[in-house]
């Protein structure tokens, strides 16, 4: 437990919510891609992961300039609904500071847990379309990467990366 004069220290907290499914089965898949952003994420900042049941997620923290980064993967099943960032070519970054949903059940699922009116920044990563036409898309988004996409992957984790310290980093004036 923290000293309370180092609780004070801590002038605000961020969270950073990665969508995905838990478990093995669909770690390795686009469904998962917000986890596995999160992932690279702690990595960089060589923290871990921790479960913490009382919030059903996977929680890691980080400090930065006195501001709580708190990492968040919920460990409860995201619908199959055949939406995802599906529509945006794989790799593709785009970063929002507020919005909507934008169909997304997922995202959608987590804008439902807070007081209307709240604005959530979000950071979408494409995971393209099926490339075979006989593909539905609620299936393909439970496939794993294919091998050119697996060695595309390092290079769109890091800009997920840098995005994400751009957006976390305390603004100066």
């Amino acid at each position: 437990m923290r000293a309370p004069q180092e609780l004070s220290l801590l002038n605000f907290m961020k969270a950073v919510i990665g969508l995905g499914n838990p478990g093995t089965t669909y770690a390795h898949t686009r469904h998962n891609m917000g986890f596995v952003v999160l992932d690279a994420l702690a990595k960089h900042w060589n923290i871990s992961f921790r479960k913490k049941s009382s919030l059903q997620a996977e929680i890691a923290e980080h400090v930065i300039d006195h501001e709580k980064i708190i990492l968040c993967k919920p460990q409860t099943f995201m619908n199959v609904s055949g939406y995802d960032d599906a529509d945006l070519p794989f790799g593709t970054l785009r970063f929002k500071d507020s919005g909507s949903s934008a169909g997304h059940n997922g995202m959608q699922s987590i804008l439902d847990l807070f007081p209307s009116g709240t604005s959530l920044a979000r950071l979408r990563v494409g995971i393209g379309r099926p490339t075979f036409p006989d593909i539905p898309l609620d299936e393909w988004v439970l496939k794993r990467w294919t091998p050119e996409e697996e060695t595309q992957l390092p290079a769109i984790l890091d800009q997920a990366i840098q995005v994400l310290l751009n957006h976390l980093s305390p603004k100066t004036a």
